[in-house]
């Protein structure tokens, strides 16, 4: 049987309510998977009850978490509670002013407008909160690939987790496996010639890698690049993003005011030294014309294939083969 001893702090996975709020998937999964660990490790009997919102009604929540005759310890989750019916949000905010002794309850909430009234109730009822915040920026997706390997005890260099990230896309849940295999199979400092080794194939469909290639003036290789990568399944969409980040890149550090220090400069941008270096290599035969047309090239593209084109592969090689030549404009 487990105590009834409750930590107060908000860092205890055991808190009775835990909030997991935004819509990262994987993010979402391991701050539920944490608190149900730290239950069964307190009790090895732990009752676990997953449940959407079609499963609550107007005293499910109640019955879930009447006292138990033998104290047993339950962890209930709610998944999606943003969609839960008024009534039984109402039995939630009801619960949140009295929770049980051994259990905790965990609201899983994509966050925004839509039930933010349960959400609110929850904060201001003192409920431990994880964010779990959507990874939209490549900078934040190599952030996590360092904490990744951080937590593994092992050391990456930043451009073996950019490339990563530049291989593997988006997918959190991808980025780490890659990085659990790595950790298991190289010993020492993973550098972006591992990488490299272990990702050649993907590599070279990597949309970032076009777009690389393209900005660089690099034109048959980012063509080959290209075709390569929508053979393999590459969503269009993907490449037309990343040409418009690489595009963009070059027109922000172009403007900028010259003079400034490294990290003045950094901070100006929004980027990391290492990325300020290489666009700075690859701007050399840009000029302000040429950054223009580049990126009138790549949103006719993107609104191409997003459904607006009848051939989205002829967009794309349109708006590649732009961008490359714009390179070339100084």
């Amino acid at each position: 049987m487990a105590g009834k001893t409750r930590k107060s702090s908000t860092d205890d996975p055991l808190a009775p309510v835990t909030l997991a709020v935004g819509q990262e998937d994987l993010l979402l999964d391991r701050a539920v998977r944490q608190v149900i660990d730290a239950a069964r490790a307190a009790d090895a009997d732990t009752d676990v009850r997953e449940l959407a919102p079609a499963d609550l009604r107007p005293g499910t929540l109640a019955e879930l978490t009447s006292p138990s005759l033998f104290a047993e310890r339950k962890v209930v989750v709610v998944r999606d509670a943003q969609d839960l019916a008024a009534d039984t949000v109402k039995d939630v905010k009801a619960y949140l002013g009295s929770p049980a002794e051994e259990i905790t309850l965990i609201l899983v909430h994509a966050g925004g407008a839509k039930g933010k009234g349960l959400l609110d109730a929850a904060r201001k009822a003192g409920a431990r909160e994880v964010a779990c915040p959507k990874m939209t920026k490549p900078a934040d997706r190599q952030a996590f690939v360092r904490g990744e390997f951080r937590a593994a005890g092992r050391s990456a260099t930043p451009e073996a987790c950019q490339a990563l990230v530049e291989i593997l896309g988006s997918d959190l849940r991808e980025l780490a496996s890659a990085c659990s295999q790595l950790t298991a199979d190289v010993e020492g400092t993973i550098d972006e010639a591992v990488v490299a080794r272990y990702y050649s194939g993907r590599a070279e469909a990597s949309s970032f890698t076009i777009a690389d290639r393209a900005v660089e003036g690099r034109l048959p290789e980012a063509l080959e690049a290209l075709r390569w990568s929508l053979s393999t399944g590459v969503a269009p969409v993907l490449v037309t993003s990343a040409l418009a980040q690489g595009v963009r890149g070059i027109g922000r550090l172009m403007s900028a005011p010259r003079g400034m220090r490294p990290g003045d400069l950094a901070r100006e941008l929004g980027m990391p030294p290492w990325k300020i270096d290489r666009v700075r290599q690859q701007m050399r035969g840009w000029s302000a014309a040429g950054v223009s047309a580049a990126l009138r090239a790549v949103a006719e593209a993107d609104a191409a294939v997003k459904g607006g084109g009848d051939d989205p592969e002829y967009a794309l090689e349109r708006a590649v083969i732009t961008v490359a030549r714009a390179a070339r404009s100084r």
